[in-house]
């Protein structure tokens, strides 16, 4: 049987003048995803399946965004704020390919799942006009209601409008719908903005559907995963959602964490293996971890790769770009950024290392420093195969040393290192002048030209 056509209209315009920031409101994060990010990952994504975002004007960096993380995602404008019907409509062009469902999703619930998503669309398959998303609410002041008779749904009735005996019901709506889409615009056209703010509600789309003699029901999921975000406290409450998602998910597939609630993950987070993670552990965007590894306490990484039996911290700093080794060790107050250390390295104490590449096997003493930036540029450190740079040694790059030489402590290397040499650099006076070059240098070569 031929799967069922999908277009996904995700609103995404709207100020959030709540959040009290000029970022807006779909791009702020949860588990280091925005919030119309998470949406769109579960949005239906197949070769039937189309993709629709409604934005406000000027807000290109939420077009960019539905773009970057759904290339197939057509972009519309609402121009005016006049409903959600009206914002709906803007995709009005999308609408009339004439998928199979319609349906309508909100940029600001990053906690919807692509499993709702598909349980929502069931009853169209079986002859339904309209699906709408629900949730029992523990305090449903505010919510609009959902009014039922029997298996059906027959209005949705906003707080204010409520009767007293309408308000005793706990059953809310969450906004999310899924129209059959060859009634949708017909339905959608009928809504007026015969109300107080002279806006079109999406809502009014229920008692249509019944005038029409067309079958609309309800769907329930959990309170949690339709919590939409207006303020920064509930951005908070969504986060702490989502972190427990993400654990609980660690745990499952074999991650040890001694304390699970000190410990916060990226939603796109990748483990292998019998990986550890100790307390008050911080993970951001685009770090996995393989095999064995180990994340000892208060470190913290970003965009970094971590290798089989690795060894991170405690305290350390991986930054975006880093990539460890199988059983390379990064010790204790130890930073790195764009950084590839190959299988053994050990960096075990007090040091940075950014915008390097360090061969197998080497070691960096502690105190050690990368210098990559002459004022003007980053430049790159390269480190052999089984080096050892003695502690407290400052390696000015570009600068290259070879596979197997030794750098004595206190060093200040400012020249390129042959394979087996060693390099004792401690004069002040040839380290300044050597220094004085590099920069006079780097100031020469980044001189911009007069007129």
């Amino acid at each position: 049987m031929t799967a069922r056509s999908s277009l996904t209209v995700v609103l995404a315009a709207g100020e959030g003048t709540r959040m009290r920031s000029s970022l807006p409101k779909v791009l702020h994060q949860v588990a280091g995803q925005t919030l119309l990010a998470h949406v769109l990952k579960a949005a239906p994504c197949s070769e039937v399946s189309a993709l629709a975002v409604v934005v406000g004007p000027d807000h290109q960096a939420v077009a960019d965004e539905a773009r970057r993380q759904r290339p197939d995602a057509a972009v519309f404008v609402q121009q005016k704020r006049l409903g959600t019907a009206d914002a709906v409509l803007a995709a009005r062009k999308a609408i009339a390919h004439g998928a199979d469902d319609l349906v309508i999703a909100f940029g600001d619930t990053p906690l919807i799942s692509a499993a709702t998503f598909e349980r929502l669309r069931l009853p169209l398959k079986h002859g339904a006009t309209l699906a709408v998303l629900g949730f029992r609410a523990q305090d449903p002041t505010g919510y609009g209601r959902l009014l039922t008779d029997g298996d059906r749904l027959v209005a949705i009735r906003e707080h204010a409008e409520a009767s007293a005996q309408e308000r005793r019901i706990d059953l809310c709506n969450a906004g999310v719908m899924a129209f059959r889409g060859d009634k949708a615009l017909a339905i959608l056209d009928r809504i007026d903005n015969d109300n107080s703010k002279g806006e079109y509600y999406l809502t009014d789309a229920v008692e249509i559907v019944k005038d029409m003699e067309l079958e609309a029901v309800v769907i329930e999921t959990s309170e949690d995963e339709v919590r939409g975000i207006n303020t920064k406290a509930q951005l908070a409450e969504a986060e702490a959602v989502m972190q427990a998602r993400l654990r609980k998910q660690a745990l499952e597939a074999g991650v040890t964490m001694v304390a699970p609630e000190t410990v916060f993950l990226a939603a796109d987070t990748q483990f292998g293996k019998d990986v550890t993670i100790e307390p008050f552990v911080v993970i951001g965007p685009g770090v996995s971890i393989a095999d064995g590894a180990v994340i000892h306490s208060f470190s913290h990484l970003v965009e970094t790769s971590v290798g089989a039996r690795a060894s991170v911290g405690p305290y350390a700093r991986l930054r975006p770009g880093t990539s460890l080794g199988e059983g390379a060790k990064i010790g204790n107050f130890v930073e790195t950024k764009a950084a590839r250390l190959e299988a053994g390295v050990k960096v075990n104490h007090l040091s940075y290392i950014g915008d390097a590449e360090i061969g197998a096997g080497s070691n960096i003493g502690a105190g050690t420093i990368t210098c990559n930036y002459d004022g003007f540029s980053k430049h790159k450190t390269l480190i052999g195969t089984a080096a050892f740079i003695g502690t407290n040694s400052s390696l000015v790059a570009p600068v290259k040393i070879g596979n197997g030489a030794y750098i004595g402590s206190g060093s200040v290397i400012t020249r390129d290192v042959p394979d087996d040499a060693m390099a004792v650099e401690r004069s002040p006076q040839n380290n300044r002048e050597g220094g004085a070059a590099r920069y006079r240098e780097a100031k020469t070569r980044h001189k911009k030209p007069k007129g």
